[in-house]
């Protein structure tokens, strides 16, 4: 963007008269950022499993049903053209309208939906003897092949049949690592969205309704806005803040609860992870002083952040788990945390003093993460939860999630 200017949040649809996402750049992007880290390591082939990385280096997509039964997969060699095999229906689909893959690159597969077809039946020992032909064809059978996430029967089967197998996941997850300007344009698309639903949760949000009513209105909206995947909507209120469940229910809101949502969901496959915390017709002292020392937490990790520093620079500005009831960085996991954020939930880095003091990673321009903070109230069961979504510039940050946070908001105050 020039400089200045915000990093845009454009209209979903294709238009003549501005330049939004280029698809066809995005596209050419990912698959690039793939090669590279095929060619930086020993491999050679990544066999993919994992949904998000097979969209990364094939562009396709089938639904969030069927991504965790463990029967799509991709192979990319190091000189050919990525291959896919798919629900014979869908692979299909993708020969008739995803002309950036190869027609015969796009094959029926099947093997077993997680063990509901036992391996006896022998799908898993055709497919690698498939694999193993490919690449003995591309000339990289005797290369260790690169495999993310797998089934403990097909790693079997592989090995039987003589291929030796290490982890391609890190490999992946480095190329994801740093976002290109459409990515960004849509992570920006997909915080938007959220900005409006948390307005329309703010104008429901009172006594009388329940933490799932909210989640299903929630869920309405964002289809209704073209999201691709509600993946997940926490929706805590009252005594159920602290602890902090991960979760929603259909408890109902009362008068002076405090609340807080979380709104994981997916706009041309990248996603949102994005808190707010409101208080329910008022607030009490306690659950203000709470608020103020989250958002302080988040401003301080917010302000830390620069091209070149460690992720453990960002965690030390976050307390101990012992500072604020914990018995050690374990049991708090999770609660004073950044993660990546791109076509995955939790892609790099992440931060948090579990990990990042021993073991810092480098924060680069182009990355794109989440920052959470939570700070339970001294009334023992009231808590506040702040998220704010972050690009990395070439001087500091730029935050994507607008929605008001900088002050406890009172919905609906009376």
């Amino acid at each position: 963007m020039p400089d200045g200017r915000p990093i845009p949040a454009p209209g979903h649809g294709a238009v003549d008269f501005e330049e939004r996402v280029n698809f066809a750049r995005l596209r050419d992007y990912r698959l690039a950022r793939a090669r590279a880290a095929l060619e930086s390591s020993e491999c050679g082939a990544f066999l993919l499993f994992d949904f998000y990385n097979i969209r990364y280096t094939t562009q396709t997509w089938i639904g969030g049903a069927l991504g965790d039964k463990m029967t799509r997969y991709a192979l990319l060699t190091r000189d050919g053209e990525p291959m896919l095999w798919d629900f014979g229906s869908a692979a299909k689909h993708h020969q008739l309208y995803s002309p950036w893959l190869e027609p015969e690159n796009c094959r029926a597969g099947m093997l077993g939906l997680r063990g509901a077809i036992s391996p006896e039946a022998g799908l898993m020992r055709e497919a690698v003897t498939q694999l193993k032909d490919l690449l003995t064809q591309a000339g990289v059978v005797d290369s260790p092949v690169g495999v993310d996430i797998v089934e403990p029967p097909f790693l079997f089967e592989m090995q039987r049949q003589g291929l030796r197998v290490v982890d391609a996941q890190q490999l992946m997850l480095d190329a994801r690592e740093i976002k290109s300007a459409d990515e960004i344009t849509l992570l920006s698309q997909a915080a938007a969205m959220v900005d409006g639903v948390y307005q329309d949760i703010v104008e429901a949000l009172k006594p009388g309704v329940r933490e799932n009513e909210i989640v299903a209105l929630a869920t309405k909206r964002l289809y209704e806005m073209g999201s691709d995947q509600v993946e997940a909507i926490n929706a805590v209120s009252g005594e159920r803040c602290n602890p902090h469940p991960h979760n929603f229910s259909d408890r109902l809101i009362r008068p002076g609860d405090q609340a807080f949502f979380d709104i994981i969901q997916s706009y041309n496959g990248y996603r949102t992870c994005y808190y707010r915390t409101f208080s329910v017709g008022s607030a009490t002292d306690v659950q203000r002083g709470a608020y103020r020392q989250a958002r302080e937490w988040m401003d301080a990790a917010i302000e830390a952040v620069k091209p070149g520093i460690g992720t453990d620079d960002v965690a030390r500005v976050w307390p101990a788990a012992t500072d604020f009831g914990f018995a050690n960085e374990m049991a708090a996991f999770g609660l004073q945390f950044g993660h990546g954020l791109g076509l995955g939930l939790h892609e790099r880095p992440i931060i948090s003093r579990l990990n990042s003091l021993e073991h810092p990673v480098e924060i680069k321009p182009g990355m794109v993460f989440a920052l959470e903070t939570y700070c339970p109230a001294s009334d023992g069961f009231s808590a506040a939860r702040i998220e704010e979504e972050v690009v990395v510039t070439e001087s500091g940050v730029e935050v994507l999630t607008k929605f008001p946070a900088q002050d406890l908001f009172v919905a609906n105050p009376y």
